[in-house]
């Protein structure tokens, strides 16, 4: 039997901050379902000890050295399918990464430490992994140390990796002071390794040294070919295209399901939306909008220009005057959190926004809302069209990477379609698309059939799992014949 672990620095129900915590968490699941041997492994943050989860100590400890310190960590478990690394100097923290006002300044010493660290924890374990399967830049280490730190040892002999880009624009840059903390030569900083502008490029050593490469959308493993979503890196990949594919996500059917959601006051399904209809009014009478029966636009997720919160700023007065209600739950950078703050003050009849996060009102949304708006300047897959779709509220989305592959713009001859897609990043484009849903919903059965067909969609980890099952195999082939 294969034998997989999942190095990631986040996944549920342990630690997240956004999509990639539920693509890990939902995997192992999967992978657990099919009778996969098949671990997750990440950092044993704050939060996860403070958390009611029953962790164990393996009673096993690690060194490793960072630049001239020896730093040392404990293996914890939480059987049957994860293992922690504790490093209280590194992980012991309220957040993950930094905090609003930046990232941790020792991140470089954190996830050199963790990269270097799920190593020695599978020799400590005795668990010799057919594949580690590398998830970002806080991962992307690892293939490039079991290609030269690890260089013949045989515990990892038959090891391969598939390192998986969740999103392009978050690289590990540090500056090249830090270069000595990796253990490795200054041979590697050049631009044919690791160095990037006069930089340390975390990423980019798992670009080159992982044995196969994925994203998280058909469509974005094709973007980033080209220098608009790149960030610099299409050289690299373009070197690397033949090992590199596109998995699309999908999303966890026993936490997002209407017919048996307990954060939502009524349950529903394809076969009965009346409770759709008492989520909505319920959600209206708890945001304190009024009218109930103008329709309710809804965004939930990060608050960044990424995610197309600028030109949903822009487009917003247009927005109002088409006479729609929107709701507002995320949080992100500090200027978005100041302007639609501001916009809620001054249109608190028609517009509620909570800046953070809180599960309970993210699943009511998602009910309630009879659109959602992904906006996105680019999207390498995206998971909130995937939960509003599944919930019966029908996406309106930029055509950008995921969103592209998983919404099919409707269509009001052939009532084909389970979205509304818009091309330009402008606000004209933008309104433009808002405009066609508006009409739509005040077509009742059109917009029963549009509510139809996105829910009867399939979005489960199912094929995505067996998908990567495949790359595996290729991945260890080729680290295979590399030896």
């Amino acid at each position: 039997m294969m034998r997989i672990l999942i190095a990631t620095p986040e996944a549920v129900p342990y630690a997240k901050t956004g999509g990639l915590a539920d693509v890990t968490g939902s995997l192992i699941k999967e992978y657990r379902a099919m009778k996969k041997e098949a671990y997750l492994i990440l950092p044993l943050y704050r939060k996860v000890k403070k958390a009611d989860i029953p962790l164990k100590s393996t009673n096993l400890n690690i060194k490793i050295p960072i630049g001239d310190r020896l730093i040392e960590g404990e293996i914890f478990t939480h059987q049957p399918s994860a293992y922690f690394i504790r490093c209280d100097e590194f992980f012991d923290r309220d957040e993950l990464y930094g905090t609003p006002l930046g990232d941790f300044s020792d991140n470089a010493s954190r996830f050199i430490f963790f990269a270097r660290g799920v190593l020695e924890a599978c020799r400590k374990l005795n668990f010799s992994p057919d594949i580690i399967h590398c998830n970002d830049w806080q991962t992307s280490l690892i293939p490039l140390y079991l290609k030269k730190l690890y260089k013949g040892n045989n515990f990892f002999m038959n090891t391969g990796t598939l390192l998986t880009i969740h999103n392009i624009g978050y690289q590990g840059l540090f500056p090249a002071s830090e270069m000595p903390l990796t253990g490795l030569g200054w041979d590697l900083f050049k631009p044919e390794g690791i160095e990037f502008y006069g930089k340390v490029n975390f990423l980019k050593a798992g670009l080159i040294y992982a044995d196969v490469l994925t994203t998280v959308s058909i469509t974005y493993a094709k973007e980033i070919l080209n220098k608009e979503f790149s960030f610099g890196l299409e050289g690299v990949l373009k070197k690397r295209e033949k090992d590199l594919y596109g998995v699309l996500n999908g999303i966890d059917y026993d936490e997002w399901d209407p017919s048996r959601d307990p954060y939502i006051p009524e349950k529903f399904n394809s076969d009965n939306l009346k409770g759709k209809i008492e989520c909505k009014k319920r959600l209206i009478k708890k945001l304190y909008l009024e009218n109930a029966d103008r329709p309710l636009f809804g965004i939930v997720g990060r608050l960044s220009a990424q995610k197309g919160i600028d030109l949903f700023l822009q487009s917003l007065e247009g927005l109002i005057s088409s006479g729609i209600n929107l709701v507002v739950l995320g949080k992100g950078d500090e200027e978005f959190h100041v302007r639609l703050s501001q916009a809620g003050k001054r249109y608190k009849e028609r517009i509620s926004v909570h800046i953070g996060f809180e599960e309970a009102l993210a699943h009511k949304i998602y009910a309630g809302s009879d659109f959602f708006l992904i906006p996105s300047r680019y999207e390498p897959c995206g998971l909130g069209q995937l939960i509003s779709m599944r919930y019966g509220s029908i996406p309106i989305v930029r055509a950008t990477g995921g969103l592209s592959d998983t919404v099919q713009d409707f269509d009001p001859l052939t009532l084909k379609g389970t979205g509304f897609l818009f091309f330009d990043y402008t606000p004209y484009a933008f309104h433009d698309a808002v405009k066609r849903a508006i009409c739509v919903y005040t077509d009742k059965d059109k917009l029963k059939k549009m509510i139809l067909n996105a829910m009867k969609i399939d979005f489960s980890w199912k094929r995505s799992a067996e998908r990567y099952i495949e790359l595996y195999k290729l991945a260890i082939e080729k680290a295979n014949v590399q030896r």
